[in-house]
């Protein structure tokens, strides 16, 4: 194989991968969407740590705010997960998977949850490049947010 085929083989893997996903069932293109070095969101908000956390802030909100409009509860809800987004601001991928001290649910409604919500959310920052934030979310949330984020 040359080095063209195995980039068009890794970009099929990526283009296949569903938009929400637990961590663990799509690894082999979940790798392969690592490598092409999505930038973090800290660097898309130019190292300002408070600007990074207060969008981060804002998606959890938001989220918690969808689940409630749609009568799904995620009260207790524990989950690692990393939010992948296009230069545009729209997301391209959920993965998550439950931490050991998350309410006992059915995780399928999590997943469709999280895929009727992307199609709604866009985050106010643009990039040249995918971007993305592994972190930890807890629901509720309790964030309260006053001004203007997402700047």
């Amino acid at each position: 194989m040359t080095c063209c085929q195995v980039s068009l083989t890794a970009q099929s893997d990526i283009d296949a991968l569903p938009s929400v996903f637990m961590i663990g069932e799509h690894e082999k293109s979940y790798s392969q969407m690592l490598t092409l070095r999505p930038e973090l969101l800290m660097t898309v908000c130019n190292g300002d740590m408070d600007l990074a956390y207060e969008n981060w802030l804002n998606f959890l909100r938001a989220v918690e705010q969808f689940a409630t409009e749609n009568e799904v509860d995620i009260n207790g809800v524990k989950i690692w997960i990393n939010v992948f987004w296009n230069p545009n601001g729209k997301i391209k991928h959920i993965a998550f998977f439950p931490k050991p001290n998350s309410k006992n649910m059915d995780y399928e409604y999590l997943r469709v949850l999280f895929s009727q919500f992307i199609l709604q959310y866009e985050s106010k920052l643009e990039f040249e490049k995918l971007f993305c934030h592994y972190g930890s979310a807890s629901f509720p949330s309790f964030i309260t947010i006053s001004g203007n984020i997402d700047k």
